[in-house]
């Protein structure tokens, strides 16, 4: 296959995913802008949750991206039965991991938002927050996993479509539901977790429909049809599979969660500044992660295929893509860092910080989308041992120990706290990056 039609393949399958990705960052994004109106308490309390919310589900990303690797795989075998069986089985592991987080979270929410950070002036909101949105986990873990097997199949519309009408959803009841418009009620930061939460409820809808379009690949009437079973063996491998990813997301957690911690010692201005930053970092991850998922889809189905050559070009074109966009980032962070902060506060000591932040984002942006590509990659091709260790090595060791020496021994403040994020995204590009290039990971087995 030659380069032009790699290239355009990868336009093909990673344009719906790129998109999706960053339509759920961008809803994130004026979710928190939205909130900022209620002042800078409810910022902080809404980014308290946060790192906590995605340890939880955690469990759930590790499944999804077995899944996705395994039907990538199966496709490329040209194995239906079996993605479908992986996705059936799948379903029902996540659904006792759903009920098993949900009650825990609802239980234990008070003492995760204490030890997430939180001060008198927002903890009761965010504990609100934080119930609100992982008792209805259901409707977030369920599409899923579903929209993990289409991605994997490379029907990566499907998942584009149902994250789309989900961010609009959420979109329109935050302004509904925040500041109470149009006779609804004025529920400020819970109306922020509900708006949320009905989006989440609508992708749920959109996607389990779309398991039962003719074009769909992973399907209920093709599982019926061929009496597809949940299997043992099954949800064995993608527990496997799935363990290796969790530890290597537990262990990238608590990194994320000594950085949040520590920021918000910092005060709770400094931490609003610095969760609008991490609002613009996600934005960034969501272009990486819809590469990543491209870079899955792809190499995955080559790698099933036999077509190992096929498999590198895959990995080495969306890397291409994903440098072009990093740079179109970087190159709006300098001119428009300003603009974007300006967005959350009214007050020009907390926009200032703000473009000091950016600064780093902007080297940040270039080595995140790269990273996490490579990182797609070898994950597609069952090198998750490599990643993990890599992952533990360049978050829970150098980012935490960066970010401690520069906020409580040497005290930086809002700039210790990015040096060490700054750290962590340089050692993961430089690791992902090595072991792509030794291509290892294309002889693996899944």
């Amino acid at each position: 296959m030659d380069n032009k039609e790699i290239l355009k393949k990868v336009f093909h399958t990673a344009w719906p995913a790129v998109l999706e990705s960053f339509f759920i960052a961008l809803a994130g994004i004026i979710d928190t802008i939205m909130v900022a109106s209620l002042g800078v308490y409810a910022i902080s309390a809404v980014g308290l949750t946060t790192q906590p919310k995605f340890i939880g589900l955690s469990i759930f990303f590790s499944i999804n991206m077995a899944v996705s690797a395994f039907v990538a795989r199966r496709k490329g075998e040209q194995n239906r039965e079996k993605a479908n069986e992986t996705l059936l089985t799948a379903f029902f592991i996540v659904l006792v991991f759903t009920m098993l987080l949900t009650v825990m979270s609802l239980v234990l929410a008070p003492q995760i938002m204490y030890l997430a950070g939180s001060e008198p002036d927002t903890h009761s909101a965010a504990v609100d927050y934080f119930r609100i949105i992982m008792g209805s986990m259901v409707f977030s873990t369920i599409p899923m996993i579903i929209n993990a097997a289409q991605r994997g199949s490379g029907n990566t519309k499907i998942a584009f479509t149902t994250n789309l009408v989900s961010s609009i959803i959420n979109i329109i009841f935050n302004y509904l539901l925040i500041g109470g418009k149009l006779g609804f009620p004025a529920l400020g930061v819970r109306g922020a977790a509900i708006a949320t939460v009905l989006g989440t409820v609508v992708s749920t809808i959109i996607s389990v429909e779309c398991l039962f379009r003719k074009t769909s690949y992973v399907k209920i009437k093709y599982m019926i049809t061929n009496k597809i079973r949940a299997s043992v063996t099954t949800a064995k491998q993608i527990m496997k599979f799935a363990v290796n990813i969790f530890a290597e997301n537990m262990v990238m957690r608590v990194g994320f969660m000594v950085t949040a911690f520590l920021a918000a010692r910092l005060g709770k201005d400094s931490f609003a500044v610095h969760q609008a930053g991490m609002n613009v970092l996600a934005l960034n991850f969501s272009f990486a992660d819809g590469m990543q998922v491209a870079a899955i889809a792809l190499t995955g189905a080559s790698l099933g295929a036999g077509k190992k050559e096929d498999a590198r070009k895959y990995g080495e074109a969306c890397q291409r893509v994903g440098l072009v966009i990093s740079i179109c980032i970087s190159v709006a962070l300098i001119f428009f860092s300003k603009n974007f902060f300006a967005l959350y506060f009214k007050d020009n000591m907390n926009i200032d910080r703000g473009i000091l932040v950016s600064k780093f984002l902007i080297a940040i942006t270039l080595l995140q989308i790269s990273q996490v590509i490579y990182g797609g990659c070898l994950r597609a091709a069952g090198d998750i041992k490599y990643a993990l260790v890599a992952s533990t090595v360049s978050v829970a060791v150098i980012r935490s120990v960066v970010t401690l020496v520069f906020t409580l021994i040497v005290p930086l403040g809002l700039i210790g706290i990015w040096l060490g994020v700054l750290s962590d995204q340089l050692s993961r590009y430089l690791f992902m990056s090595l072991r792509f290039k030794q291509d290892k990971w294309i002889n693996m087995k899944i």
